[in-house]
């Protein structure tokens, strides 16, 4: 068998699928993105292409290695997201052409089903209550939320009280019967992050996501040494050798790696083995579309230490599509008391329905994301 083609396609709401092709008619998919970067991943993965091109798809080690080390520069968002898209789909192709899930190949399964959360509250975090009561009613008994709108290097009490006070309604209005994460996405400092810690720690978050921007790090350990709550990061890192230094330094409790940025599962494989050894809990990240959930579910269920998936049901970011839209075998994604079962199918077990998608890549968003600004003008973390 021989790769004869690549192609890709963007898609609301922020999307790009790939698709490679082979000689035995077996095809592939992925989802190789930025976010807001799409068509910038885009010319990488075409750009890759030149190393996959009448190779065999199932050599996926060597494949990976040749795309990793055979340009001189690596890693990044850029280079790692399209690897890891292409990843995927080298994946999706051996397992159709084997007729077993990925789950298989990787060793087999390690539990039945898998445990998701929700979002609520949106970029600004608002509604948040009537959201939960909502998705609890389904089944959902854990979400995450973002923590803060902007928030200033050094912010003034007025602005903790508020990040504050909108946890404890939510845990006024449900007591323990749901347990949330909170996000605070980057965007707050070191100096800020010892506060709103000690200040949440009395309402008992199951987590803090980016307590720090990754590129503060070497904060992670004091910051955890300074709280119960656990911390989890890891979106934006990229391979392996990212979360290398974060293991070494320590400081977390979850690592996040996303099977659309890190490398994709060969990759993500690694990182969760590394994190199993360092008694850390895996929640890979999964703001995405089907391609990339049913990408971090082969590896949730392979990895003893997976503890939670994000998913994009009905996330803020979906406008024009959600997470299901151009899956054909929907019924393999319903979640049962915020749990979903082992995909059964061959392969990464999601059914594109292509017709739908080449409809949607006729006119494809250009999304991107906000640039917030502080009160003095100077540009905020978003």
């Amino acid at each position: 068998m021989k790769i004869v083609r690549l192609s890709t396609y963007h898609a609301a709401p922020r999307w790009l699928f790939l698709k490679i092709e082979t000689d035995e008619g077996i095809a592939g998919w992925g989802e190789p993105v930025v976010e807001g970067r799409a068509q910038t991943v885009e010319a990488a993965v075409h750009e890759l292409s030149e190393y996959l091109i009448g190779k065999d798809p199932s050599r996926i080690n060597d494949l990976w290695q040749t795309m990793y080390r055979g340009g001189f520069y690596r890693g990044g968002p850029v280079l790692m997201s399209a690897i890891a898209g292409i990843d995927q789909a080298l994946w999706d192709i051996k397992g159709k052409a084997l007729g077993v899930p990925v789950y298989e190949l990787l060793g087999g399964r390690v539990r039945d089903r898998m445990k998701t959360y929700r979002w609520v509250g949106g970029d600004r975090p608002a509604d948040i209550i009537a959201q939960i009561n909502t998705l609890q009613a389904l089944g959902y008994d854990t979400f995450k939320f973002n923590g803060t709108e902007e928030f200033g290097m050094i912010d003034t009490p007025r602005a903790v009280d508020a990040a504050v006070e909108k946890v404890a309604e939510i845990r006024a209005a449900f007591g323990h019967s749901v347990s949330f994460g909170i996000d605070f996405h980057g965007r707050v400092s070191v100096p800020m992050a010892r506060v709103l810690l000690r200040e949440l720690e009395p309402l008992r978050p199951l987590f803090v996501e980016e307590p720090v921007l990754p590129e503060q790090s070497e904060y992670y350990p004091q910051l955890a040494a300074a709280t119960p709550i656990p911390l989890a990061a890891g979106e934006r890192m990229y391979s392996r050798f990212d979360f290398k230094r974060v293991f070494e330094g320590g400081g977390l409790s979850i690592v996040q790696p996303d099977l659309s940025h890190a490398g994709g599962i060969t990759e993500c494989v690694r990182i969760a083995a590394m994190a199993e050894a360092h008694d850390v809990a895996l929640a890979p990240h999964c703001p995405l579309g089907p391609v990339a959930l049913a990408a971090c579910l082969q590896v949730d269920f392979v990895s003893w230490n997976a503890v939670l998936q994000e998913q994009s049901i009905g996330i803020h970011y979906n406008h024009g599509a959600d997470l299901l839209d151009y899956v054909i075998n929907k019924q393999d994604f319903e979640c049962v008391d915020g749990h979903i079962a082992a995909l059964p199918g061959p392969g990464l077990g999601v059914e594109i329905d292509e017709e739908r998608l080449r409809a949607a890549a006729a006119s494809p968003p250009q999304w991107r994301n906000p640039v917030w600004r502080h009160a003095d003008g100077s540009v905020a973390e978003w």
